[in-house]
Parts: C-alpha cells; structure tokens; sequence
C-alpha cells in the first residue's frame, strides 16, 4: 500500500545512541493513474480499536481486539509468540463508481511508530446485491474476486506495545475494469448456490468476553466465528452469514462476529489459489483439520501449536445448546452464504432475536431451526404466505422486510438449489455438499477432504475426533487444573451452570500461552 506517511525509523550510530526518532516524508515517485479516486470520509466510519476525532484516525487500545501481525504490515513481531496483537477495525462509508472496477490502489497519510503499521482491506458489492469478501491490499493494490461498482475500505491499525498508528487521510483509486471484465459484470448472472462444507464445529463458550468485531458475548449467544478475517462483519451487520446444519437436521442461519478456531488466515472455502494461506491444501478442507489428522505443517496450526480438535467453525452457545441441540463437539454441515449468486432476503423479525424454520409452507409445521434477525437468506420460491429457503425449509412471507419481485412459485421452481455444491471450483469435490450430514469416513491420504457424504444421520463423529473440547476466544487465561476435554459439553437442557464446561479458556493443551495465545482473534476484556 502506498503511503504518504510519517514512520518511526530504528536509528542506527548516533540515532541509535540518542534512541532518537527520525520522521521522515515519503513520497513514490508514481505517475498519475487513470480510473476513479476518492477519500472515503473518517469521521463515517466505525468499528472497534479505533477513535476518529479532528486529527483524523487513531488507534485505540482500549477497545482493540486481539488480531494476527499481517507479513505485509510493518508491525514488528509480538512479544507473544503467537504473533496476536491489539488491532483495530475502521469500516468505511462505501462508494458507488460510474464504472466497473475489480482493482483498487490505496493511499493512506499515515502515522506509524515502530511496532505498529496501519493497512487496508477492500471489498465491493457484487450484481445481486451481496459483498466479496475483505481483501488485505497487498502493496497498493487490492484485487477483487469479480467486477464490482460499489467498493467499500476497511482500515485496520495494528500496534504492539505503545505504539499508536494513526491515519489523517485515505485516499482509494478504482482502476478501470477490462473490455472482457466489463463485459461480464454487464451480462447476464446465472444463480449457483453458495460452497458448502462438512466441517467439525465447537462451541465458542466466553460469556462476557468480546469478539473480533467489538461484540459482547452474551449469554446463550447466537454468532459463528470462521477462521479469517476475510469474512468478519461488522458488529451488529450480517453482511457475511452461515447456515450451519446439525446432524440432526436441525439448521441455523447466523452471522460471523468472530475469528477463528486455531487460525486467523485461513478461509478454507474459497479455491486453494484463492486462500490467504495454506494454498497447498483442497478447497473445503481446514487447516486445523488436516494438522490434527494428516499432521499437515508439522501438526500444528499457523501459530504453532497442536490443534486439540480438528474445528473450522465455532459455534455461540445459544446456535450450539438452543438451536442445534448439541450436546457434544459434532461435524455440520456448513454453506458459506455469501459465496453464491442466489437471490438473498434479509429477515425482519420486529424486535424478536430471530425467526423459527418450519419444516413445511404451513402455520404450526414444526421447526427445524432458525434464522437470525437480519441475516439474509436464499429465497427460492413462494408458496402461499411462506418462502422456501431450502430443503424441507420455509419461512412465513412476513418475516422478510421485503422480497424480490420476480420470486417464482415453487411448483415452477427447481426442487432445492440451496443444498446443490457452490460454483464449479478446481477443487470443489474435495468436501461433501448435502446439509446437514457428516462424512462418511475420515480422509484417508494426508491433505484432502471426504469426498462423498454419508446418508443423514444423528450418530456422533467418529470416536477418533475428540469430544468436549470448545475452541473459544483468545482473551481468557486458561483455567487451571484440567486438559482440555476431561469433563463434557453440557446439553441444551443441562445449560453451563451444572459444573465445569471445557470451554475456549482450555482450548489447547495445558501450557499453551495465556490470553490471545488460545485462539485467533476473539478480542479483548
């Protein structure tokens, strides 16, 4: 990312003896670019770790969250041998071009003293409606997955010891799309449904802790948390959201307000070339899983340490007690939902934390889960007064704030496109597509993923996959007196308050580090 900033230098002679700081400007030496230039506003943004006043953006550590040092950034390393460092999350005002875009350069006039750096992601709103995923600015230059018109930036400051980045202006350029670029984002958009995964889920637990994006957990909470930045929302947005399936049959639609389990880089569901790390492995299948089972990176996970369970998603214990019916650690069957091009709806619930399933078009049909207010869900097609959102899944019309007009019935829709496989990616076959199931056997080479899924069942995973061991948050010390897994999860009717719960406070193995050493980034207390 190109910088107009003033940057704390470590001296060297004199410098060094005096512990002087030198300011320097630095300016590239950049010919003027063509496309659409703006500077998003400060003052508009929002989000935790960061305070915006008349100097601009500055970092704020007493409401940062816990985030891993970027390769690119110029944090210096940790003192915790994790690498997590406080980190704060500005999301700007999004800006509508006239012209479609998939490159975007930044420029930021900053301030950063050694042991902080502040960098950019950048995102955009695809034809249907729904946002890419955040892209770190590699350089100056952020590269979308598509063509988009509406661009959003997202400043995160980072800082380790009493370092306190700050930002006065940001100034983003969208280049201009290509003749064949431009042509697709104009022609027509076939619907596919989003990817979907069978992953090993657990359960966050930290009542009263905070999440990536500024949340306080609390009690019998109703959020997922997914291993990469990439697909953060905004406290209280839901512009990335899951459907996560039990075994069970029973679903929930939930936002991500969380980072994690075991790693922070690693967005497992987009195509290895795509992934922020670990491109070595297949699309669908978690790092911390192939460390656990195959012994993939020595087995450990991307700091370090010997994932004590294979999971790829974390679950907030209301969506694991209340909604799923989870007594134990359990494989689900999870579809990413902004990755799809299907029509979204978002749901409107009047005040009500989330809206039930039902399992037919009909008042009183039994539920199958829930969806949470404001999440937006596929809509396939109407039938009466209710919307079917998936196999054996309907909502009544009225919890919608509004739907789209050419919704068509079901009797002339297609039976059940929310359960197909996502878009044809190279490796798409490597992770099983059917909510709700588990997969029928353990991978069997190092590296890959069940490539079939098994029939629905409601058996618990294989006894090789360890249970009770919750993987949540990073800001708690670990408990003592216990490895994690030697007492049970508590069932949806026990609730936490029957005697210990193995939650994220011992997620790895007895002397693993305290704090933000436990799990990727899930904030501060």
């Amino acid at each position: 990312m190109r910088r107009i900033t003033r940057t704390g230098l470590r001296g060297v002679g004199l410098l060094a003896a005096t512990g002087a700081l030198c300011a320097v400007a630095v300016v590239p030496a950049v010919a003027a670019e063509p496309g659409a230039s703006w500077q998003p506003e400060l003052s508009g943004g929002s989000g935790p770790g960061v305070v915006v006043d008349d100097g601009g953006a500055r970092f704020d550590r007493a409401t940062a969250v816990g985030a891993p040092a970027d390769e690119s950034s110029d944090a210096e390393a940790s003192a915790d041998p994790v690498g997590v460092v406080p980190t704060g999350l500005l999301t700007l005002e999004p800006h509508t071009l006239d012209a479609p875009t998939r490159e975007v350069g930044s420029t930021l006039v900053a301030d950063t003293p050694p042991g902080s750096s502040a960098t950019m992601d950048v995102r955009g709103r695809k034809p249907g409606g729904s946002w890419t995923e955040w892209i770190p600015a590699e350089g100056d230059r952020a590269e979308l997955p598509e063509t988009v018109r509406e661009v959003q930036g997202r400043l995160v400051l980072s800082s380790t010891g009493t370092a306190s980045p700050s930002v006065r202006e940001v100034t983003l350029t969208a280049e201009p799309a290509t003749g064949s670029e431009a042509d697709a984002e104009s022609g027509p958009q076939a619907e596919a449904a989003p990817r979907s995964y069978s992953v090993f889920a657990t359960r966050e637990g930290l009542e009263g802790g905070t999440t990536a994006n500024g949340h306080k957990i609390a009690p019998r909470d109703r959020f997922v948390a997914l291993p990469s930045r990439r697909a953060l929302s905004a406290n209280g947005k839901t512009d990335y959201s899951v459907k996560v399936c039990a075994p069970n049959g029973r679903c929930a639609i939930a936002p991500v307000w969380d980072i994690g389990p075991w790693n922070t880089k690693d967005d497992y569901w987009n195509p290895s070339n795509e992934r922020q790390m670990w491109k070595d492995l297949p699309q669908g299948l978690p790092q911390a899983a192939a460390a656990f089972h195959d012994g993939h990176n020595g087995g450990k996970d991307q700091f370090d340490r010997k994932p004590a369970n294979p999971a790829g998603i974390d679950l907030g214990d209301g969506i694991f007690w209340d909604v799923l019916g989870l007594k134990d650690n359990s494989q689900v069957q999870v579809d990413y939902l902004w990755t799809g091009s299907q029509r979204l709806s978002a749901v409107e619930t009047e005040g009500a934390p989330d809206v039930q399933i039902l399992a037919r078009p009909e008042a009183g049909a039994e539920s199958v889960g829930i969806a949470v207010d404001a999440t937006e869900v596929p809509v396939q097609c109407t039938e009466g007064d209710f919307v079917r959102i998936g196999d054996e899944q309907y909502l009544p019309s009225s919890a919608f704030a509004q739907l789209p007009g050419d919704v068509p019935g079901c009797a002339a829709a297609p039976a059940g496109p929310g359960a197909a496989p996502g878009p044809a990616d190279d490796d798409a076959a490597a992770a099983p597509t059917t909510p709700g199931t588990a997969p029928a056997d353990e991978p069997e080479t190092p590296g890959t993923a069940p490539a079939t899924p098994s029939s629905p069942s409601s058996d618990t995973p294989d006894p090789a996959t360890p249970s009770g061991t919750a993987t949540g948050g990073t800001s708690t010390t670990p408990d003592a007196g216990g490895e994690p897994g030697d007492e049970p999860v508590d069932g949806p009717d026990d609730g936490p308050d029957d005697g210990p719960v193995p939650d994220g406070d011992r997620q790895a193995a007895a002397g693993t580090v305290p704090g933000s050493a436990q799990r990727g980034p899930s904030g501060a207390r």
